[in-house]
């Protein structure tokens, strides 16, 4: 955290969003409902059956503390510093004297510890304990959170390691957890414990759901496995521990495993935005291909989760199209979930909102999947503070750096001061991007030797990107989806970067039934979106076509795009028959959004992909 630092633009604007509306936003609504107020409960042995909220709670409160700590990595806040120093006592004050620590289980009037893997979320909820102790260390801090935490982590090695039970959890987060909580202590036995909880997952060790056992992942182990399945943020949390496992143990039949799951996923079962997950009624996966834009579940949580693997597998393989990926899902699934003002998310993000949305009351609590605009608080506010942990530590995906050089991957205002080779490299990005393709890199020191400069080129900029430097001794190479610069790199060397972002057509894939026909539009990296609010009135969403042979015009943020109306009848007995020809007449420019943004100028309808407008007749 004390090498990248984000220096404004599109990226400061959302740290601060974070850090001034979210975070604490997230505090204010944990403390109304009660769920901190749990570990109160229990250090002071007073918590029973009348616990708030369902069993995970626990693990909003660790997310919170997780997006503090990287916050305050960041900024040197003195009044965040005492809240989360209170939160942190208040936690551990709730632990007991063997490192169990949960408000859910083990209390008077609640279920014994342990006693329900398949749903309680106990070790889940310990998961995101140890992520928030990692934060705290990778920030400088080895102090109470980090302590409470190898507690904790102590518990689990003498309850579930070598000799213990042969068990996992119904939802996987510990695997990644215990890897990074390993890598942050040093203590290998953490890591023991993460690949055991690997290898166990696929033996059947959970008991049978309505679901099936693919909904946890307990199907088939993980390396036997051709695509990701079942629930969906289950699935990732525990192929981002899997892929932790392959890397520490030099497992290349794991680690090719999880790449292949991944590649398949992406291929077969992933929204244009990088959303994943088409059902709603067990937040999974569909089947290859069934990716209807109006039940698109993709939940929040689930595109944060693929952006953990992504990273991990770019930084495993260093391949350009994983930082692609990320780029993708959090830009357009992602950023989607917070309201412009960080009070109210999107737990699901749907692609094709066919009725106008209505406005949650701000004091509601709301159903997950039940809102219809983004809502304050949900009964599982599992997306609020991902969110909010997720922009906390922004940076750190940004850039890499290696014995070979620096690796850019992702472009904003933002300064890097790391050492390569055991000397000094620091440069500044400068760009508006994501609306702009101009970057800027500005060389302040470099290695006698010189500098060796990796620039990531999105797949979508392949065919325009260029690239220059007004120094003659600086090179570039061409390779697999980012562009080599090498050179002496003297103090103000500048490189530029320049991305085609013109807006484009996107076509589905023919097997993708439920928009067959029909085209999306992107710029840049971002997807953008037709909402009812740019229509004229009278016009809705379902009589609009999008003219393919009509030029796109680029806008500041988005594009316009030339539609036609045609003109429905007013409906029959049966809304099926044969061909029917309807009147089309030409509605002239219209504008686009960036999807992330739509919802944000009040009720509206929406949608991604439009059917083309290419002929008079249309088959019913």
């Amino acid at each position: 955290m004390d090498e990248i630092t984000v220096t404004g633009g599109f990226w400061r604007e959302y740290q601060s969003l974070n850090a001034e509306s979210i975070i604490g936003h997230c505090l204010e609504w944990m403390e109304r409902v009660g769920w901190i107020r749990n570990f109160d409960l229990a250090a002071a042995g007073t918590l029973g059956s009348d616990h708030a909220g369902i069993e995970f709670v626990d693990s909003e409160v660790y997310k919170l503390l997780e997006a503090m700590a990287w916050e305050l990595g960041r900024s040197a806040d003195e009044a965040l510093a005492a809240t989360y120093s209170s939160l942190v006592a208040r936690v551990a004050a709730a632990q007991e004297s063997d490192g169990y620590l949960h408000t859910s289980f083990g209390h008077p009037g609640q279920r014994e510890r342990f006693s329900d893997l398949e749903w309680g979320h106990e070790l889940y909820c310990f998961g995101h304990l140890l992520q928030a102790a990692v934060a705290r260390l990778r920030t400088g801090h080895d102090d109470d959170l980090p302590a409470v935490a190898r507690r904790v982590a102590d518990m689990l090695y003498r309850e579930f390691g070598p000799g213990g039970r042969t068990a996992v959890c119904g939802h996987p987060e510990i695997e990644p957890a215990l890897a990074e909580f390993a890598r942050a202590t040093g203590d290998k036995r953490y890591f023991e414990l993460a690949r055991l909880f690997v290898e166990r997952r696929g033996t059947g060790t959970l008991a049978p759901i309505e679901y099936g056992p693919e909904y946890f992942q307990d199907d088939v182990p993980v390396r036997d496995a051709e695509v990701l399945r079942g629930h969906a943020v289950r699935a990732l949390y525990l192929a981002a521990g899997a892929l932790d496992v392959a890397v520490d143990t030099d497992d290349v039949a794991l680690k090719n495993a999880v790449a292949r799951q991944w590649e398949n996923t992406v291929a077969r079962r992933t929204y244009i935005t990088g959303g994943i997950g088409s059902h709603h009624r067990d937040e999974s996966f569909g089947a290859d291909f069934e990716l209807p834009p109006d039940r698109a579940y993709s939940e929040t949580c689930a595109g944060i989760a693929s952006i953990m693997l992504s990273w991990r597998l770019l930084l495993a393989t260093g391949e350009a199209r994983y930082a692609d990926h990320i780029e993708r899902t959090l830009l357009n699934n992602v950023l989607a979930s917070p309201r412009a003002d960080g009070r109210a998310f999107f737990y699901t993000n749907t692609l094709h909102q066919r009725t106008a949305g209505v406005p949650p009351h701000p004091t509601d609590v709301s159903k997950r999947a039940d809102s219809s605009m983004r809502a304050p608080w949900f009964e599982v506010s599992c997306c609020p503070t991902n969110v909010a942990r997720t922009l906390a530590n922004i940076p750190l995906y940004f850039a890499t750096a290696d014995d070979a050089g620096v690796q850019l991957h992702h472009y904003g205002d933002y300064r890097v001061d790391t050492r390569v080779g055991g000397e000094r490299v620091a440069l500044t990005v400068a760009t508006d991007y994501p609306f702009d393709g101009e970057i800027a890199v500005t060389i302040h020191a470099a290695p006698l030797a010189g500098l060796r400069l990796s620039l990531r080129i999105p797949a979508w900029a392949r065919e325009g990107a260029t690239w220059r430097c007004a120094d003659p001794t600086v090179t570039f190479e061409l390779l697999e989806g980012h562009v080599a610069v090498s050179g002496a790199c003297a103090a103000g060397t500048v490189i530029r970067l320049d991305l085609p972002v013109q807006p484009r057509l996107t076509f589905p894939d023919p097997r993708i039934d439920a928009i067959r026909g029909e085209v999306a539009v992107e710029r840049g990296p971002l997807v953008l979106a037709l909402e009812s609010v740019d229509l004229p009135q009278g016009v809705t969403l379902d009589q609009v076509r999008l003219d393919t042979s009509a030029p796109l015009e680029g806008t500041a943020a988005g594009a316009t795009a030339h539609l036609s109306v045609v003109a429905h009848g007013a409906g029959g007995e049966w809304p099926y028959g044969g061909a029917h020809t309807v009147a089309s007449e030409a509605l002239g420019p219209v504008s686009l959004i960036p999807y992330y943004r739509w919802a944000n100028r009040g009720p509206s309808t929406m949608r991604v992909f439009t059917p083309i407008a290419d002929s008079n007749s249309e088959t019913a």
